[in-house]
């Protein structure tokens, strides 16, 4: 039994690793595929020249920290360092909970210093070179430290309430864990903007002027009570732009991107948000926090099943059933079904992002979320020839093509 859930879990992870590059080098060549006409005017000859320079290299540098993690990780599932470093917190605490902190503390601390040469050398050679980057190492290291801290502490107390409640009530585990991930992330939801957000960048209310003014205008249009409208200093990083909604209820702001106002005019900032306010007219995301409810239930339950699994354990290199490595082996266990949700999440996404763009034109702001979303792309070099089957697992929206043509159709 044990040997056969180690066969398992290994053969998901190669198959799962396998099949991720497959399709990323089939992504590789078909992004040098001519461009349709209504996308030819978004790049001229030598920036396009420099967007297939800058996505190869992203993704070439993509295969190789893929296949380093891969190889890390499969080395602690062979040479059995979750069993050892399992013993090891056993060696310094009795106390269950502690040990499932400290168990997974370690491997959060450890898979950062890791990777850090790698978001180093993303940040400071790849997007340097291709002059997107405005981050300095000052402001890098501060946001690893923030990073540590807030997931040292945030997901200190998620984790220990969690296996709180599985020591306290196995049998309810399922039910109640699940009430408390929930729970936090409606908070998280509604508070985000407020208390992350600030520790990371500076936001601060649109200034009067042409610009909100517009925005009010058009909110007031459509009936959509709008009252904070914040603007993001993303450019002390980067210089690719964005627009978000956050919060729910009361709480709810928009917040733009410096850059995004220095790239696009009135009209086309309208029109993304119109996108945006076209989301919570559909009301998509309660409904999509609606269809994800159930299926992390199920999580939840399956999971409090393969807890009490001494062989799940062993599988790893452990003596016995513990918290942290059945977590661990079950998620692995687990990735054939978070496949498929996440696969059913990008469809319904993909789906909704026509509906909200549909809005956007019904408003007749078509025309200028067309010219937006292209300054978008053109901006940041994004890859405008995906393959389709990459689409289809990866991307949460649809391509800027079946976006444009679908605008100009309906």
């Amino acid at each position: 039994m044990v040997l056969t859930l180690f066969i398992v879990i290994i053969a998901l992870l190669i198959v799962e690793f396998g099949f991720e590059r497959y399709l990323t080098i089939l992504n590789i060549k078909h992004s040098r595929k001519q461009l349709p006409e209504i996308l030819a005017d978004i790049y001229d000859e030598d920036k396009y020249n420099r967007q297939q320079d800058y996505f190869c290299t992203n993704a070439r540098f993509g295969l190789l920290t893929g296949t380093f993690s891969f190889v890390v990780v499969l080395l602690m599932y062979v040479l059995g360092g979750f069993g050892w470093l399992d013993r090891m917190v056993q060696l310094w605490t009795d106390h269950v909970i502690l040990q499932s902190l400290f168990f997974f503390g370690i491997l959060f601390i450890i898979n950062d210093i890791i990777n850090t040469p790698f978001d180093w050398y993303h940040t400071f050679v790849i997007e340097e070179k291709f002059e997107f980057n405005n981050i300095t190492p000052k402001i890098f290291f501060a946001d690893k430290l923030k990073s540590w801290g807030l997931s040292i502490l945030v997901g200190g107390i998620i984790l220990y309430l969690i296996v709180w409640i599985y020591t306290l009530t196995p049998d309810y585990f399922w039910l109640l864990a699940f009430g408390v991930t929930t729970l936090f992330s409606l908070i998280m939801g509604m508070f985000y903007s407020e208390l992350i957000v600030p520790l990371f960048n500076k936001q601060t209310p649109l200034p009067e002027g042409e610009l909100r003014t517009a925005i009010e205008k058009f909110a007031t249009s459509v009936n959509f009570k709008l009252k904070n409208i914040f603007v993001i200093d993303g450019s002390k990083r980067s210089t690719k732009a964005n627009a978000y909604f956050a919060g729910l209820g009361h709480k709810k702001r928009v917040v733009l991107y410096d850059t995004l106002i220095e790239q696009m005019n009135t009209d086309e900032i309208v029109a993304v948000l119109a996108h945006e306010i076209g989301h919570y007219k559909h009301k998509h995301v309660l409904k999509n926090y609606a269809i994800s409810l159930p299926f992390s239930l199920l999580l939840f339950y399956l999971l409090g099943l393969m807890l009490h699994s001494d062989s799940l354990a062993q599988a790893l290199g452990g003596e016995k059933a513990v918290f942290h490595l059945n977590a661990i082996a079950f998620f692995m266990l687990y990735t054939p079904i978070s496949t498929l949700l996440e696969l059913t999440g990008n469809i319904l996404s993909r789906k909704c992002e026509y509906q909200a763009d549909a809005y956007a034109k019904k408003q007749g702001l078509g025309d200028y979320l067309i010219s937006g979303l292209k300054k978008l792309s053109a901006q940041s070099l994004s890859n405008l020839m995906p393959h389709p089957l990459y689409v289809f697992f990866n991307y949460s929206h649809p391509t800027l093509y079946q976006r444009i043509t679908k605008i100009l159709s309906t």
